[in-house]
């Protein structure tokens, strides 16, 4: 009796068993994959119940029909986002790439208040008095803020204090992700041992954007255009006093290897269109 038939099925179970076991490792390691690569740059906010986020909406109205957008803005956002976790802020953006747009701000808040935002009426307000004078939406973005390593209490809500922000903007290289969470943790407990408030935040983009980058944010906030033109205290002296001489060269290091591309702007706050 030959063994030939047996052994061909034999040997189609187990490269059937083979396959199947292949297939279920390929998803594992494709879903694996997945969680991999969707890791939000924020490595905090979700690890706790309770966060601090934005949802920022970047705007070019249309400048023929101004007056009657910021009209029709400040209306809305007295309307519909007075306080709470809808409380609208309005942002020029006065220099950089977009300069001439505005950033329309919500917050702060989290994920689960998208379940009860303004709906209805408002929406219908928006569609009828704001989107005719827009001339372009560009993002619509989520910040959620490092609790630990901002240095907001200052300014406690008080964004008229501190109406002008220097941002900036940058993108981390593929690779460098692992050297970002230490290089901010050295700039935060440098500002905070320097004299004087220092308000800067640091902001985590939620959604990764591709070639877009924006993968992270800081802002430092300013009383006024004068405080750009006072001497304040030295950065680096600062620096090396706390993390050690010769420090600051190795600091330069890793911030090179960290970000691919970084931007600067100068958002200003705009009271009459937060419908403040």
């Amino acid at each position: 009796m030959s063994f030939l038939p047996f052994a061909i099925v034999a040997n189609s179970a187990i490269n059937q068993l083979n396959s199947s076991i292949m297939f279920k490792k390929s998803i594992a390691s494709i879903m694996m994959l997945i969680m991999v690569l969707g890791v939000s740059f924020d490595t905090d906010a979700q690890e706790s119940k309770d966060y601090t986020m934005w949802q920022n909406v970047m705007i070019t109205p249309d400048y023929t029909n101004l007056k009657v957008f910021g009209e029709n803005m400040r209306k809305h956002n007295e309307t519909y986002h007075k306080d709470g976790n809808f409380n609208a802020t309005v942002f020029n953006i006065s220099t950089g790439p977009n300069a001439g747009s505005i950033i329309w701000q919500m917050g702060p808040l989290m994920f689960k208040h998208n379940d009860s935002r303004p709906e209805g009426a408002h929406d219908i307000d928006w569609r009828d008095n704001v989107m005719p004078y827009v001339k372009k939406i560009h993002t619509v973005e989520y910040w959620s803020q490092d609790d630990e390593l901002t240095n907001t209490n200052m300014i406690s809500g008080k964004i008229e204090t501190y109406p002008i922000l220097f941002v900036r903007v940058m993108k981390i290289k593929d690779d460098g992700q692992y050297l970002m969470k230490d290089f901010f943790k050295k700039v935060s407990s440098t500002l905070k041992s320097m004299p004087g408030d220092n308000p800067w935040g640091l902001y985590y983009n939620e959604f990764i954007q591709g070639d877009i980058g924006r993968h992270v944010a800081t802002v430092s906030f300013n009383k006024n255009w004068a405080e750009f033109d006072e001497d304040g205290p030295n950065f680096k002296e600062a620096f090396e006093k706390l993390h050690g001489n010769n420090s600051f060269q190795n600091f330069l290091d890793t911030r090179d290897n960290l970000f691919d591309d970084t931007y600067d702007e100068i958002w200003i706050y705009n009271k009459e269109l937060s419908g403040d």
